[in-house]
């Protein structure tokens, strides 16, 4: 069966390589996907993103990133918080704040993909798209 959710794919893509300690990992290019590695990135959870292939089989390569010399993965945890049949929307006072601020969670908003601390910074809502820790 086809998954329609390309957003619950990235992160399952991305959680099973960090249990595996892989060094990259490939994702399925869309402009929804490379906005959440770029949040992703600026947020330290991955060292780089680059794209590989071109037109509809493009994909993004993310350099994963882990700590200490047993590679523990920055990225502990991640989850899908708004789903295709379910879809979770939290105006700017009522965004969450993932593990008392330690993590991130991401926001899709009328700006563009951001961390929530930017969407409070910017003083938007939108709908809450994952947690990462």
């Amino acid at each position: 069966m086809a998954n329609h959710d390309p957003i619950s794919d990235m992160l399952t893509r991305i959680r099973n390589a960090s249990e595996k300690r892989h060094e990259t990992t490939r994702i399925p290019a869309s402009r929804m996907t490379r906005s959440i590695a770029r949040v992703l990135r600026e947020e330290g959870f991955i060292s780089e993103i680059s794209e590989q292939g071109e037109g509809i089989r493009t994909e993004l390569v993310l350099e994963l990133k882990y700590s200490g010399k047993h590679r523990y993965p920055t990225i502990r945890s991640m989850q899908r918080v708004s789903k295709p049949g379910l879809r979770i929307y939290k105006n700017t006072r009522g965004l969450p704040k993932v593990l008392g601020g330690l993590g991130v969670a991401i926001i899709s908003t009328s700006k563009g993909v951001m961390s929530d601390r930017d969407a409070r910074k910017q003083g938007v809502g939108g709908e809450v798209l994952c947690y990462v820790y």
